[in-house]
């Protein structure tokens, strides 16, 4: 009995990681940046967590294709399904940073040499336009 807990604890590290891995690859790691980490948490170890149990649903009875194995296959395809929801969401609604910034407009910083002051000693002026 304990190897197989072992066997199915490493299955659900492993496919935690795979899980994280394709949703970063196929939703874009940015916008899976942008979620909030409790969602990504529910959907992530639900993910591998239905994994897990289809595994063990499988390795259940003799035949592997049984209801229980269905059923965590369907849960699995829902989560996946809700994983790629909320990447396109967050693809559609989360603010872009660069179009919150004014295009064409920069500031610069002119160094000037100090002649009423002390030699060697330069005054800083930021033009706030250009």
């Amino acid at each position: 009995m304990l190897p197989s807990r072992l066997a199915y604890a490493t299955q659900f590290l492993v496919a935690l990681i795979a899980i994280f891995v394709l949703w970063g690859q196929v939703g874009g790691q940015g916008h899976l940046d942008a979620m909030p980490w409790y969602l990504k948490l529910f959907l992530g170890c639900g993910a591998a967590f239905a994994i897990v149990k289809a595994t063990a649903a499988a390795d259940s009875k003799e035949n592997p294709w049984n209801g229980r194995t269905l059923k965590w296959i369907g849960l699995l395809l829902v989560l996946l399904i809700c994983c790629g929801l909320a990447s396109y969401y967050y693809h559609l609604y989360e603010e872009d940073e660069e179009q919150n910034q004014d295009d064409g407009i920069s500031s610069a910083l002119i160094v000037e040499r100090c002649t009423a002051g002390l030699p060697g000693y330069f005054v800083w002026t930021r033009l706030a336009r250009q």
